[in-house]
């Protein structure tokens, strides 16, 4: 599939043959959603933590005696039945994180990038460069109509652009191999560099 590629002052710079195995499959909901769950799942901390009946802090004497009182019997104050007793099967420090092969990785990414491109919302630019001055760039970028929008580029970031587009909300660049579903599917648009798209092609071959 072709699609055009502009500079970032809306100029055409040509046009660029896309690959259809990366660009040009038919999104399945369900793999995009295994790969993101993945993806969120690996980065919760998991550090929730509550106390059980042998963390807090209490006396372990028996409360009151076992028969006679007319009431349940009862061992220790620090019982979870009992207010500031410890907590029954809560949770604990532990990990969110599940397996998920290189291979249906590298599926879920090809659908990704399918998606946008379906979608209309994916733009090819030349390269992204800027000499780090923020308010040159966010005029380029509002009046090429980028609201969120993710850049990836070639192997490296260049620094000028990065350092522009730091304080500019809504615009995040990553380098190709940072690019990843989540990233990718919470944009309204993706734009990628031509240098982009060798590196994303020689990656998911």
């Amino acid at each position: 599939m072709k699609l055009d590629v502009i500079k970032l002052d809306g100029a055409k710079a040509g046009d660029i043959e896309l690959d259809a195995d990366l660009f040009g499959l038919e999104p399945r909901a369900d793999i995009l959603h295994r790969v993101v769950r993945w993806q969120r799942n690996n980065a919760q901390a998991g550090t929730h933590k509550v106390k059980t009946r042998s963390e807090v802090s209490y006396s372990t004497k028996k409360i009151y005696r076992q028969k006679g009182t007319g009431g349940a019997r009862h061992g220790a104050r620090s019982a979870p039945i009992f207010r500031g007793g410890g907590v029954y099967k809560g949770p604990v420090v532990r990990s969110h994180g599940h397996e998920l092969t290189k291979k249906f990785r590298k599926l879920g990414l090809r659908h990704a990038l399918s998606a946008k491109a379906k979608a209309g919302e994916l733009v090819i630019i030349d390269e992204a460069a800027a000499e780090g001055k923020t308010a040159v760039l966010a005029k380029l970028v509002k009046n090429l109509g980028w609201k969120r929008a993710l850049v990836i580029d070639g192997a490296a970031v260049n620094e000028g652009f990065a350092k522009a587009a730091r304080n500019i909300e809504g615009l995040d660049i990553l380098p190709s191999m940072g690019a990843n579903v989540y990233d990718i599917l919470k944009r309204d648009t993706l734009v990628i560099t031509k240098a982009g798209v060798e590196a994303l092609e020689a990656r998911l071959k």
